[in-house]
């Protein structure tokens, strides 16, 4: 048990070290969002509960053991050599298989507007030189474009108005001919059996995710003919994927 201590101390320590290495004038803690602090800070910004939730196993649980086929759904969209644009840091390993998946000829940039997480991710992706993780709010455009531009069940962890922004902000950044791949919580179908389920947890955990049962994603965009949406459900329906191909 000493020695499960001293690894813990020693992972806070090196999480803490790079935290503060990268944090910019720009990016201080009273920058987060009251939405962020009051509904998931013992999610995203507790280290400790933070380390302990970015397992694989954890991750499937809380997807009811949809995790693998969800991963894989979101790296069928992208191919070896290009660049991509990962929307926040994601708990489990999905992240360095994207890495994996475009190879030393592509170029993946994680962004995440909390400096622990984007530290985290940062370990996660130690040896791996095709990748960039910078501390930005999704909500900005960046002055980059990308072939695939990923987002990852982040939209229902937003209110409404961030999730317009996000939404648009991140289809900005797709190239032409690029898309955007957004992997979220969909309206179950009436016949399944867990909606109740998820209606009572969502209005437990998860206040902005009922949302994306009465939203379609493109819903969200300013600009949606701009593209050719397409999008499938998953496990009856409580799972999307709604890709933007810019036309």
């Amino acid at each position: 048990m000493a020695w499960l201590e001293v690894q813990l101390t020693s992972a806070d320590q090196r999480v803490a070290g790079l935290t503060a290495s990268r944090l910019t004038p720009q990016r201080r803690e009273d920058a987060i969002p009251d939405y962020l602090t009051t509904h998931y800070s013992w999610a995203y910004l507790n280290r400790r509960n933070a380390r302990l939730l970015d397992n694989d196993a954890v991750v499937n649980a809380i997807l009811l053991g949809n995790h693998r086929r969800l991963r894989r759904s979101a790296l069928s969209e992208v191919a070896p050599g290009q660049r991509v644009l990962q929307a926040a840091h994601v708990y489990g390993c999905l992240i360095p298989e994207l890495a994996r998946r475009i190879g030393p000829s592509g170029r993946l940039d994680v962004i995440d507007l909390v400096p622990l997480q984007a530290a985290l991710c940062r370990l996660k992706l130690r040896g791996f030189a095709n990748t960039r993780v910078r501390v930005v709010d999704a909500a900005v455009a960046g002055g980059e474009t990308y072939d695939v531009v990923n987002c990852f069940f982040l939209l229902h962890e937003i209110p409404d108005e961030q999730k317009c922004a996000v939404v648009n902000a991140l289809l900005a950044q797709v190239a032409p001919g690029g898309r955007a791949v957004f992997i979220d919580y969909h309206a179950p179908a009436r016949w399944q059996p867990l909606r109740a389920f998820y209606r009572r947890l969502f209005d437990r955990l998860e206040p902005f995710a009922e949302s994306m049962w009465r939203h379609e994603v493109r819903e969200f965009a300013r600009n949606a003919n701009a593209f050719r949406w397409k999008k499938v459900t998953l496990f009856g329906g409580v799972y999307q994927k709604t890709v933007a191909y810019r036309v």
